[in-house]
């Protein structure tokens, strides 16, 4: 009977491939720990029970729109598409904390 040894399939490459499955599943995991920990005051806000009705009454109909029925607005049509300044971005809906400006990120596609 002959054996058939495939060199790329050594116990270092396994064990290095096992390791790296580890260490990313880790830092998935951290990462999916952090999301939902932490400054989640979404779920204790008042605005989590409001009813549509309630939305349309407090937002625009081009907010309502794209905060509540997933739209979008046009694209370069934002006032923040060149915003600079530091601080922290708040949700026009319930004015929590979204992201902060040093974590912004330009496309370039005007969303």
């Amino acid at each position: 009977m002959k054996t058939y040894e495939n060199p790329q399939l050594t116990r270092r490459n396994l064990l290095l491939a096992g390791a790296t499955g580890l260490v990313l599943a880790a830092c998935g995991r951290g990462n999916a720990r952090a999301a939902t920990t932490g400054d989640d005051a979404y779920a204790g806000s008042e605005f989590r029970n409001w009813s549509d009705a309630q939305w349309q009454e407090k937002l625009s109909p081009a907010a309502y729109n794209v905060l509540r029925k997933e739209g979008t607005e046009r694209p370069y049509t934002s006032a923040l598409n060149d915003e600079k300044r530091a601080g922290k971005f708040h949700c026009a809906g319930c004015d929590l904390p979204l992201f902060d400006a040093a974590t912004k990120y330009d496309s370039r596609t005007g969303w």
